[in-house]
């Protein structure tokens, strides 16, 4: 099979990349666990300081390392609550954020993700996400969270707003440049911290190695998992350090948080993405990408929207006639594919999206491989 699913979003480096797996062999030959807490080594250090160096902003930083992603979300949750002496958080409708039940609170898509699993933490507030596709504007959603600082929580028990520079399982939808700006205004004015997560957008993935380098906006803090560790469980809560050192003591960690062996293929993730120059490669392949199924546009009603940032592109499916969102075409895409050979995702609040998050180090004969087989499927 062709990979274009990437373990969702988390192979940028591919599998098993011979530096990731001879970094990861090195670290097995010394040890595999003590627990930072208890017995610190350098390589946390050493991968906190690099996160400190390559992460949006020139401020200073600080960095606490977890195991997933859900649990750095939750953890930057914490961090922000402690620096502002505030509860209130402000999430978008479509984020996903993870299964916990912070995480799950957080999200703003209620199936597969939040039925069932209630009640969830309390002081957590929705703003509609802007999609010029589905009649939502950034104005919509600036009004909205106007409308929650009148009606449901003083913007002075604001601690956060959360928000995914492209929504994941939301939809590959990009977060409007004009949006962002606003927020990181809104943010000064009333003093609460921007919370960017970036866990499937990071390293590498929209053409820049964080999608927040494409609004010149720096978050407070930023959230990292994913494509970070190259396929082991590592994430990251990278922040001013003013923010961070409000923590007290004790009050961030974990057993596993920071394994010395996921620490090893982060740290030979980063340099793979440097010397293979995968961030210029995700903008090529992307380009590509997005021409094909442009030109497929033209001739398939059932496209509604090609969309995305460098290599992290979606495609939405409507009803050739109605225009209503078409997860059963989208789901037809997914199985003639598979098929084919072509392993793809589906999202989205509808499920009538298909997303691509291949490895950015696929072969151009590959690649086009599956290029054909996409066309072929969407097709049939």
């Amino acid at each position: 099979y062709i990979d274009f699913a990437g373990g969702i979003g988390v192979l940028a480096t591919g599998h098993r990349h011979p530096r990731v797996m001879a970094a990861v062999a090195e670290q097995l030959q010394k040890f595999t666990h003590t627990c930072y807490q208890v017995m610190p080594y350098p390589g946390y250090v050493a991968l906190a300081e690099k996160l400190n160096e390559i992460t949006p902003g020139r401020h200073p930083k600080r960095t606490s390392l977890f195991s997933t992603g859900a649990e750095a979300i939750e953890n930057a949750v914490k961090i922000a609550r402690v620096a502002t002496a505030r509860s209130g958080i402000i999430a978008f409708s479509g984020a996903f954020h993870g299964r916990t039940m912070m995480a799950m609170a957080l999200t703003g898509k209620v199936a597969p993700y939040k039925a069932g699993f209630g009640p969830f933490p309390s002081e957590i507030y929705h703003a509609p996400f802007p999609i010029d596709l589905h009649g939502v504007s950034v104005e919509d959603a600036l009004r909205a969270i106007n409308t929650l600082f009148k009606a449901d929580i003083d913007p002075q028990r604001v601690a956060a707003i959360v928000i995914e520079p492209v929504q994941g399982e939301g939809g590959f939808y990009v977060t409007p440049p004009g949006l962002m700006r606003r927020l990181r205004e809104l943010c000064d004015e009333h003093g609460i911290l921007l919370i960017a997560d970036e866990i499937q957008s990071g390293f590498g993935r929209t053409g820049k190695l964080f999608a927040m380098e494409h609004y010149g906006v720096d978050p407070d803090i930023i959230v990292t998992a994913k494509s970070l560790a190259g396929g082991f469980p590592l994430s990251a809560v990278t922040g001013r350090a003013s923010v961070m050192n409000a923590a007290p003591a004790g009050g961030l960690g974990g057993t596993y948080a920071g394994s010395p062996v996921a620490i090893a293929a982060a740290l030979a993730v980063i340099e793979v993405i440097r010397d293979e120059r995968l961030v210029e490669r995700a903008v090529r392949l992307g380009d590509e990408l997005r021409a094909r199924l442009g030109r497929l546009q033209s001739e398939t009603p059932q496209i509604a929207e090609v969309r995305g940032l460098g290599a992290m592109i979606g495609v939405e499916f409507a009803d050739a006639k109605t225009r209503e969102p078409d997860p059963a075409f989208a789901k037809k895409v997914q199985a003639r594919a598979l098929e084919r050979g072509l392993l793809m995702l589906t999202c989205g609040i509808h499920f009538n999206v298909i997303r691509f998050l291949m490895p950015l180090t696929i072969p151009d004969g590959v690649f086009a491989e599956a290029l054909e087989i996409l066309e072929q499927s969407i097709k049939a």
